[in-house]
């Protein structure tokens, strides 16, 4: 499974997670996302489910800053886009916050849902709260990557006691 970011280059870049990957070989920095790829789309309606793998050969985050998300995420993109169901950010500056994740924990957070663990391992390993993120999850990762339906999703979201968005 490849890791594709597109760039915008909107926020600090000392402490771009995405920049970060590129410069380890981890991600690559791409101008044009293709159409075998999950495009991680935080608006998206249809959230990631692991039954999606095998559709794709790459997985696609867009780093911008989260101020100008919105608008950033109005563009028409090619790929499937797909949002992430809700979980915690392990981040220091959003720690704890739902759904407030970084370029990597977002990338990592499909990886493990697609059922590549150790890609997503391999991530945040190069961040020093990268362990952080996966305790406050790795449950409600595992149940996402074993949901094969919406319903499955909105029923762990139900049990985890988060709003379905």
């Amino acid at each position: 499974m490849h890791i594709n970011i597109l760039m915008f280059n909107q926020d600090d870049p000392k402490k771009c997670t995405a920049a970060k990957l590129v410069r380890f070989g981890l991600a690559k920095k791409i101008s044009t996302i293709r159409s075998r790829t999950i495009l991680l789309h935080p608006f998206s309606s249809n959230t990631l489910l692991n039954k999606e793998k095998s559709k794709v050969n790459s997985i696609t985050g867009i780093d911008c800053s989260w101020n100008k998300a919105e608008k950033m995420f109005q563009k028409k993109y090619s790929g499937i886009p797909r949002k992430l169901p809700p979980l915690l950010a392990g981040n220091p500056v959003n720690y704890s916050k739902i759904n407030k994740l970084t370029t990597v924990e977002a990338l990592a957070s499909a990886a493990f849902i697609l059922g590549n663990e150790e890609l997503c391992s391999s991530l945040l390993a190069k961040f020093n709260w990268g362990h952080t993120f996966l305790e406050l999850n790795e449950n409600l990762l595992k149940d996402y990557q074993n949901a094969e339906s919406e319903d499955d999703v909105n029923s762990i979201i139900i049990e985890y006691g988060y709003k379905k968005e």
